[in-house]
């Protein structure tokens, strides 16, 4: 069934969220859990579906992506006919980047017009998940939906520049759609996830119908304004779901992976797939002292490292204290160093004997290839 769909991340959408750690990148090439990048949790759950041919949109800061997708075979995505297929930021014959999400889609009409697969997944990079794509694609087809919407039920306050909750009935069609509603403390609500299904051609009509129009928002101008027309249906996605829309919620998220469960449920039953590199295991000195945390390859750990994550060939020097941090790939950690929730990007240099420390909610926060 999936094997007639053809799938589309947005690499760039939720860029503003983080500005601290996209300044470089593209949301979706963001480090997460000391081996991935965001964007692996959405081709993954698309190729774990049976997806064979995913576009993915870009805008800028994209070289870090394309050296982390290369040809898509880490993803078995690198094929004759399909496979990966970057699209490019333009929607017009000007060349403009565009502006938003229905001038991006205008943009890629050429890619969804070329291609055969009647449903369309368009995912965006923000969301850390394991959903069964193919799942939705069994409940959109039985719903005979226009297009379907997946939700993760969520409970108080949520803080985002842009966000939908959405207001099923009990067959699951969607009667109320709010956008970046002011939520009450212990409030449940249905967050829609960025993940969405469509008929293929019924999405191209909607582009184009947009497009003569003159319309600029999805969520103003198509979605909230013809729920009475449009057989618009909600997905209840039951599982563990993280949302990186701040550095707070990237810290926290991050930190969740510590838990056993957690774990387990992101990475146990289906493989969530990243870029293989052949790295060193890591090594430990006879000073070392590792409680609670999540080491990848290619560390050298000669102090104490407690509640922490460290990315691929991090170096901690005699003597230091690491905890509940976040160490990004080639990050050197001097002597007698004390550092208490705190993210480094790559290449960040700490000499000796400097003593960090942010919060929970605000962690400190050093830019890639700074030394401090």
């Amino acid at each position: 069934m999936a094997n007639q769909a053809v799938g589309v991340i947005f690499s760039n959408i939720h860029d503003d969220n983080i500005p601290e750690l996209s300044h470089h990148r593209t949301m979706a090439s963001i480090p997460f859990g000391g081996r991935y990048r965001l964007i692996d949790f959405a081709l993954s759950n698309m190729v774990n579906s049976g997806i064979t041919t995913v576009g993915i949109v870009t805008k800028n800061n994209y070289q870090s992506l394309i050296d982390h997708i290369g040809s898509g075979k880490d993803w078995d995505l690198a094929r004759k006919d399909g496979g990966i297929v970057l699209l490019p930021p333009y929607y017009d014959e000007n060349e403009a980047p565009y502006t938003n999400r229905l001038e991006a889609l205008k943009g890629i009409t050429g890619f969804l017009n070329r291609r055969k697969e009647e449903y369309v997944v368009i995912s965006d990079c923000d969301a850390i998940a394991r959903v069964d794509i193919a799942d939705v694609i069994h409940y959109h087809e039985s719903k005979h939906s226009d297009f379907t919407m997946v939700y993760h039920e969520e409970k108080g306050e949520y803080h985002s520049s842009y966000f939908l909750t959405l207001d099923p009935d009990a067959s699951g069609r969607v009667k109320g759609v709010k956008i970046n509603p002011k939520l009450k403390k212990n409030e449940k609500f249905n967050l829609y996830i960025n993940i969405m299904v469509f008929n293929r051609e019924f999405l191209i009509n909607i582009i184009q119908d947009a497009v003569t129009r003159g319309l600029s928002s999805f969520g103003r101008d198509i979605l909230t304004k013809n729920l009475d027309t449009l057989k618009v249906y909600a997905y209840k996605f039951d599982g563990y779901f993280a949302g990186i829309n701040s550095l707070e919620k990237y810290f926290q998220h991050s930190m969740e992976l510590l838990e056993k469960d957690v774990r387990s449920e992101l990475f146990g039953a289906r493989d969530i797939y990243t870029k293989v590199r052949d790295s060193a295991p890591s090594k430990y000195t006879e000073n070392a002292i590792v409680k609670n945390s999540l080491i990848s390859d290619g560390c050298v750990i000669d102090g104490t490292v407690e509640n922490c994550i460290l990315f691929r060939g991090v170096n901690v020097g005699k003597g230091s204290v690491i905890k509940n941090s976040i160490l990004m790939q080639d990050t050197v950690v001097g002597s007698d160093v004390q550092l208490d929730c705190v993210i480094t990007d790559k290449n960040a240099v700490i000499r000796d004997r400097r003593h960090l420390a942010g919060c929970e909610t605000l962690p400190y926060f050093i830019a890639k290839g700074k030394m401090i």
